[in-house]
């Protein structure tokens, strides 16, 4: 009977075979498995930005993994996978014996080389025929891989709780670094997750996962995978696992997700795919470029008062515990942390913060503080800490530099805890490379997680006079020089839309200064004269001349209210206009993207954008050098060389002369104020570098009588270029041939009599101004012109 059993097993052993045999899927598949990997987005230098997916995984290969956390997984798994074949006969005797009493098998006897079939090919579900297939795929994969892969297959795929997908993913996920930085109770934690990943999971269920941490680090002494001294050490350690979320190595949420939404519809498993993205941001100046903005905003919030605590609590009501876990339910934004008053003395407060510290905020960090009663008007100064808070108010606090003025009780560079308050005005400040227009920096407001809102790319704004250089460019295109006289002086035009039936524009601060040079008006930014350069080369010309920067038609009023900046743009196509301006007149478009790569590193997608190449131009190349496509010139080099020359006057002596700090002879930039001083802008550039940087409110409304875009705008952008500056050669410009340099009247404009005052001036050759004609006396005679006589 004995025999016969024996044989009838066999038997039917080798029928299920021949039956199950066809069905079974290729092993050697697994050679070139696609795990399921996050869409990774780095920085141009390789720091990672964000991640997206379901699944935190980060593949790795079995010569990176410590020997030690691989015996951890024998001890825990399966301690004979480098004897076995395949199968665990002892295991897979004791899973028949739970079949033949209940029917089914309830699990057990399972190697790693077995769970690795399981998990590529097959599903959890507990049957006869499953477990069939979990035993010949076993054995095939032990013939077709060796040790190593089957191992590494198991530990990437894997799932350990907490979304986190292999050990790496899990390592970063409990412990927050990689698996080469574990110790030895780490590795045995984690690798004590396989089995059960709720059960054991060292966050959910502390006291289960330390059962049976404890049990594998027996093992692996029994085992002689450890010694005694490692064992007790071991043992000893607590529990040091928490929750680690994604810690991206560069903060520029709003830059992951301009590069997600771009690739979104280019990559249907764009999630799982394992795709990496390399992005055009230098990792430097994004990070200034954040902090840059952030402190404009907080600056503007300065200059306009305390708006009182966020909220009140009655402290006597509360426990300490009670109290720590409210302020740890309030978010914290670029390190403006909820903190609740608990002390009020006559200079000073102390508050609590969230991780149960408390601070104290000296005079120095409060006194800014009168009360904010509307935009332009403030309550009176604070004699002491009890006009501005109360114990219970819930308030923000941040560290901060010591100012110059608070020296005497804060010496210079000393870091002091100050009042603060989240901003409600915004801003937005983009950086491109005019070469090609790349993304050097980008912040689409103060803080990516307190607002989402992108307004670097989708608050459409009007750019006030940051429109006035395109303006100025095309009427130099058309027959005006920087020493053109123009009349700065009142003009009405019917306007019916209006109440009062007539629009009568004016210059800000109400002045008229009659005729004036073209290059001081541009420089003080005058707006009358840009609305009669506008009329004089008419409004479909001005609109045509726009057009060629990539400003659409459709967002440019056909009136002359464009020469005033009432179109409809974003900080992101006026910054990409300036960059066609700073590298010599050439159109470039923005692009974020540098390249994308799979999870072999095959390079997918790469930039192809164009590039600003002189020399590509004038030897009638299509292509430059390093292959990219040659950008368009759409300037005249001489009158894009009067135009930058121009616009560093607006630094040298105009409205941005605050700029000067920066201590460059090559800078170049146009301030921005839209009526009522709703919007305001700065943009400048040198050729190697275009910034723009727009601040308002996201509900249109004034920002305050005084918010020019020199007040508002103009600081975050000085902050950003002295750091993205520093290092960098000045340039000098080269002078293109047709520029003449004629001493001229500055009240005329024209040719300077000898012995007059006079300055210099440049021009394009054939509107220079025409030489004087001296009668017999030596006095000037003028010309009669044609239009004289009219």
């Amino acid at each position: 009977m004995t025999l016969a059993g024996i044989i009838l097993g066999a038997l039917a052993t080798f029928a299920i075979y021949k039956h199950l045999e066809p069905t079974l899927p290729d092993v050697e598949t697994l050679r070139t498995v696609q795990l399921q990997t996050p869409l990774r987005i780095y920085s141009a230098d390789g720091k990672l930005i964000g991640e997206f997916g379901e699944k935190r995984r980060t593949p790795v290969d079995y010569d990176v993994i410590p020997p030690t956390f691989v015996k951890a997984f024998y001890a825990a798994e399966d301690a004979n996978f480098e004897t076995h074949h395949g199968i665990d006969v002892k295991g897979l005797l004791r899973a028949f014996v739970q079949l033949a009493k209940t029917g089914h098998i309830q699990g057990g006897g399972s190697t790693i080389t077995m769970q690795v079939a399981r998990n590529f090919f097959l599903t959890r579900q507990q049957t006869f025929t499953r477990k069939f297939s979990e035993i010949l795929l076993s054995l095939q994969m032990e013939q077709e891989l060796s040790k190593d892969e089957i191992f590494e297959l198991y530990v990437n795929k894997i799932y350990l709780g907490n979304r986190a997908y292999g050990i790496e993913a899990a390592a970063q996920v409990y412990y927050g670094k990689s698996i080469s930085d574990l110790s030895l109770a780490e590795m045995a934690m984690i690798a004590g997750l396989p089995k059960a990943p709720s059960a054991y999971n060292p966050i959910a269920n502390p006291d289960r996962a330390m059962e049976r941490r404890n049990w594998i680090l027996g093992r692996m002494l029994d085992l002689g995978y450890i010694d005694d001294v490692a064992y007790e050490q071991a043992i000893k350690e607590p529990n040091t696992a928490r929750y680690h979320g994604l810690q991206p190595e560069l903060d520029a949420p709003y830059v992951a997700e301009m590069a997600r939404a771009e690739l979104l519809d280019k990559f249907p498993d764009l999630y799982e795919g394992g795709y990496r993205v390399f992005t055009t941001v230098d990792s430097h100046l994004q990070e200034t470029a954040q902090q840059a903005l952030a402190n404009a905003l907080l600056e503007y919030e300065t200059r306009h008062g305390f708006r009182g605590p966020e909220q009140h609590w009655d402290l006597s009501s509360l426990d300490s515990a009670t109290l720590q876990k409210q302020l740890k339910a309030i978010p914290s934004y670029s390190g403006l942390m909820p903190a609740v008053v608990t002390q009020v003395q006559d200079k000073q407060i102390q508050v609590r913060l969230a991780d149960d510290s408390e601070v104290t905020v000296d005079w120095s960090g409060l006194k800014w503080a009168r009360k904010n009663i509307n935009v332009n008007s403030l309550g009176p100064v604070p004699k002491q800490a009890a006009d501005i808070v109360t114990v219970g108010d819930v308030v923000r606090v941040r560290q901060q530099q010591a100012f110059a003025d608070n020296a005497e009780d804060n010496p210079e560079g000393e870091v002091i805890w100050t009042l603060s308050q989240l901003p409600v005005v915004q801003g937005a400040l983009v950086s491109l490379n005019p070469k090609d227009g790349a993304i050097m920096a980008l912040s689409g407001g103060f803080n990516f997680y307190y607002s989402n809102f992108n307004r670097a790319t989708q608050a459409r704004r009007q750019p006030g006079s940051n429109i006035k250089p395109f303006i100025y460019a095309a009427a130099l295109e058309n027959g005006f020089s920087p020493g053109s006289i123009i009349n700065d002086a009142p003009i009405v035009y019917s306007d019916p839309s209006l109440a009062s039936g007539a629009w009568r524009p004016e210059n800000s601060g109400g002045k008229f200064y009659g005729p004036t040079r073209m290059r001081e008006a541009l420089y003080m930014s005058r707006n009358l004269v840009s609305i009669r350069l506008l009329r004089a080369i008419g409004i479909e010309t001005g609109i045509d001349y726009l057009s060629r920067f990539g400003f659409d038609p459709a967002n440019l009023p056909r009136g002359l209210s464009l020469a005033l900046g009432t179109a409809s743009l974003t900080p992101m196509e006026v910054a990409t206009g300036y960059a066609s301006i700073a590298n010599g007149g050439y159109k470039v478009s923005s692009y974020l993207i540098n390249r994308v790569e799979n999870v072999d590193g095959k390079v997918l997608v790469e930039n192809t954008a164009t590039e600003a190449c002189p020399s590509c131009i004038i030897s009638n190349q299509a292509v430059t050098p390093d292959g990219h496509p040659v950008a368009k010139q759409i300037m005249d080099p001489r009158v894009n060389y009067l135009l930058t020359d121009m616009l560093m006057d607006v630094i040298r002596r105009g409205t941005g002369h605050r700029a000067a700090a920066l201590k460059r002879s090559d800078l170049a930039g146009k301030t921005g104020t839209t009526n009522d001083q709703v919007d305001a802008w700065f943009s400048g550039y040198n050729s190697r570098i275009a910034t723009s940087v727009w601040v308002g409110f996201d509900q249109p409304s004034t920002l305050g009588r005084r918010e020019f875009g020199a007040v508002a705008a103009l600081p975050a952008w000085m902050d950003y270029m002295a750091v993205a500056l520093k290092g960098m050669p000045e340039e000098p410009r080269q002078q293109p041939d047709g520029i003449v340099s004629v001493r001229i009247d500055p009240k005329t404009g024209e040719r300077a009599a000898p012995g007059s005052d006079g300055i210099f001036e440049l021009f394009q050759s054939e509107l220079a101004p025409p030489e004087l004609h001296l009668n017999a006396q030596g006095q000037v005679q003028k010309e009669i012109r044609p239009e004289d006589l009219f």
